[in-house]
């Protein structure tokens, strides 16, 4: 499986290192639709920020290249979407970001099926066989360089209190990589870890519970930057002196900012950014306009965001 697994700092980056490869006949004018959830959340909305500005980018990085970008409130519209953009668009790629993994994976089999080259973003089909290249964060990253700052901004010792995501895979793989680093860490305490389902209200309501049950709490990794929103809207109310960090993630806008501007409680934040949709267009676009292949899978790491490097991780147009 490693030898599938190709790490990009960025995507300009990757598409370096694809210029570089060998070259295949080229198509003449690739037609690449982009299938994403709508904005129905700070993360999605900043997915669907990010590919229509890849969209702008592109067509003008390579003339003939044409970039269609179609926005579903549910996996039912998305994969009549799908349908359509091969139908009606007459895509002949296809970059997908699934709003679902299981009522997605027939539709995009299908459209695989009759020639369009398909690379599927984040949320992966159940059935690897119905796409050419994957492109996704780096989730065990993610959960493994959280425990390592946390570890190291406590000294080694404290107590902390985790908020969970959405029951998952992913969030499965963040949790177990964040647990197996802190169990090298034996004077550091993980109280308890609750599913906050990467939402405010619900993380707010986790973070109270915390709050009235533990006495003591120095850290906690909200896991989440929408979570942390919550998780400190309840640490205030409490009027709670006693935790010292808050580590979220996802890298949005606003947490970047308390970063940049030196937050006591918010000292860094973990990339798992809405730009990776960016990343695999334009990952995509290189290949394609060179008729080449993308590897199986592409794996974009998470980075830690601090105040030295916070800068470069901030986008203030960005909704997210």
């Amino acid at each position: 499986m490693k030898s599938l697994i190709r790490l990009v700092a960025a995507g300009a980056t990757a598409i370096a290192a694809l210029a570089a490869g060998t070259s295949a006949i080229a198509q003449s004018k690739p037609h690449i639709g982009v299938s994403i959830p709508a904005a129905t959340h700070g993360w999605t909305g900043g997915v669907v920020y990010w590919a229509n500005r890849t969209k702008s980018d592109l067509e003008k990085q390579y003339p003939g290249l044409k970039v269609t970008v179609k926005t579903a409130g549910s996996a039912s519209e998305q994969a009549n979407q799908v349908q359509d953009l091969h139908t009606a668009n007459k895509i002949d790629t296809l970059v997908i970001l699934p709003f679902e993994s299981a009522p997605l994976t027939q539709p995009v089999a299908q459209v695989k099926g009759k020639g369009v080259y398909v690379t599927v973003v984040d949320r992966g089909l159940t059935d690897t066989n119905a796409q050419d290249a994957y492109v996704a964060g780096d989730n065990p990253g993610f959960g493994k360089v959280s425990a390592e700052y946390m570890a190291k901004a406590l000294g080694g010792k404290g107590n902390v209190v985790v908020l969970r995501g959405i029951p998952t895979v992913i969030d499965n793989q963040r949790v177990d990589a964040f647990t197996a680093v802190m169990k090298s860490h034996p004077d550091i305490k993980i109280l308890d870890a609750k599913h906050g389902n990467w939402n405010r209200d619900d993380a707010f309501k986790v973070m109270q519970d915390y709050l009235t049950r533990f006495k003591q709490i120095d850290a906690v990794w909200a896991s989440d930057d929408d979570m942390a929103v919550g998780v400190q809207k309840a640490i205030a109310q409490a009027k709670r002196t006693d935790v010292k960090l808050v580590l979220g993630g996802a890298g949005s806008k606003d947490y970047i900012k308390k970063v940049m501007d030196g937050d006591k409680i918010v000292t860094a934040d973990v990339t798992y950014s809405p730009s990776m949709i960016a990343d695999a267009m334009k990952l995509t676009a290189a290949a394609r306009m060179k008729g080449e292949k993308l590897p199986a899978t592409t794996i974009i790491p998470s980075v830690l965001v601090t105040k030295d490097n916070a800068k470069q991780y901030y986008f203030p147009d960005s909704p997210f």
